[in-house]
């Protein structure tokens, strides 16, 4: 196969993974939006049935250990889930990616100071970076803390675009025929949200709702009755450890399938620009 039918064949192939992705985290995102009138009991529901029925026509996710209804707090522990997530993305955006873009462009090179700091900061897991940051700011701020551990790498990614379009030899051709520079960050900042602000937008809300599901799960995240995605899935470990035989399996394994489908579509999202 010839070069350009490869490149073809791979520029399909991100297509049809962005376009799945982004369609996935469409239907998400009305359930989501919907979850308050499709779930059928509100939020920390105790009680509404049994403890611990597994999945039936009346239950179809079953219920926890609590009574409360699997499928209700699912679709509620979504919502929180990828509403911070989405939150910490934002926060990704602005400090990471436009961050690093204008970073490149400092006068006397001083930007190179930062890109340092963040090749730094990325090379620490950004699991550890957010419990530092919980730890100094509060459980209350686990998506802010979420944002600023993941917006290093893209802080790195965006400098070195954006650094490799300003020295480019078009760049350097525009400023040698009077080409103003504010004309050429405008130019180059609408290339980089047009060529990658999906990809890092996407790409940092999986890495954030990772990152939120894991510090949840292990108790520094969200705090009853806000539960997300992480703590029902530690609650049915708390459950099976208490009791030694994880027989209720239904009550992690859908808050389990439920983050996974949001990571996979956020990846597949993100093929909308390949990886570095």
């Amino acid at each position: 196969m010839s070069v350009s039918g490869t490149r073809s064949m791979g520029q399909s192939i991100r297509f049809a993974n962005r376009t799945i992705g982004l369609a996935g985290l469409g239907v998400m995102a009305v359930l989501v939006g919907l979850a308050g009138a499709v779930a059928p009991a509100p939020p920390d529901a105790a009680g509404a049935a049994q403890s611990l029925l597994p999945p039936s026509r009346d239950l179809a996710f079953g219920s926890d250990a609590l009574g409360r209804d699997v499928l209700s707090e699912t679709l509620h522990g979504l919502s929180a889930t990828a509403g911070h997530a989405t939150l910490a993305a934002a926060i990704v955006i602005v400090v990471g990616a436009l961050g690093g873009f204008f970073a490149a462009r400092l006068p006397w090179h001083s930007g190179l100071v930062l890109r340092w700091v963040a090749r730094i900061l990325k090379s620490v897991p950004a699991l550890l970076l957010g419990l530092v940051f919980i730890g100094i700011s509060g459980r209350s701020f686990a998506a802010l803390a979420a944002g600023l551990a993941i917006a290093p790498a893209a802080f790195a990614r965006s400098y070195d675009r954006a650094l490799t379009l300003a020295t480019s030899r078009h760049a350097e051709f525009a400023r040698a025929t009077g080409v103003s520079w504010t004309t050429l960050v405008r130019r180059d900042l609408i290339y980089e949200l047009r060529n990658a602000f999906l990809a890092v937008a996407a790409r940092a809300l999986a890495a954030a709702a990772i990152l939120l599901a894991t510090v949840s799960f292990f108790g520094f995240g969200a705090t009853p009755p806000h539960r997300d995605l992480g703590l029902m899935i530690g609650a049915a470990y708390a459950t099976a450890r208490a009791s030694h035989d994880f027989h209720a399996w239904w009550t992690a394994l859908f808050p389990a399938l439920a983050l996974v489908l949001l990571i996979f579509f956020a990846r597949l999202a993100a093929a909308a620009e390949q990886e570095p």
